[in-house]
């Protein structure tokens, strides 16, 4: 699974890619203490933004792949 970030009038960033077989992996500028990514199945994730501000406003995506 990988979630991307898209800050108005900005490009896609990627936060975090994440997958049954290893842990979370934060691109630079992002952490697990702002972007909390939890599996609860093998096809179940979820991300949680935390302690949100103004900078945060953006549109989230996220994207699956089976490899």
């Amino acid at each position: 699974m990988f979630w991307y970030q898209q800050p108005p009038k900005n490009g896609l960033k990627l936060i975090v890619s994440s997958s049954t077989w290893s842990q979370n992996a934060y691109e630079d500028g992002y952490s697990e203490a702002k972007f909390e990514v939890y599996r609860e199945s093998s096809n179940y994730f979820v991300m949680t933004i935390k302690n949100l501000t103004p900078k945060d406003e953006a549109t989230y995506f996220c994207a699956a792949s089976d490899r």
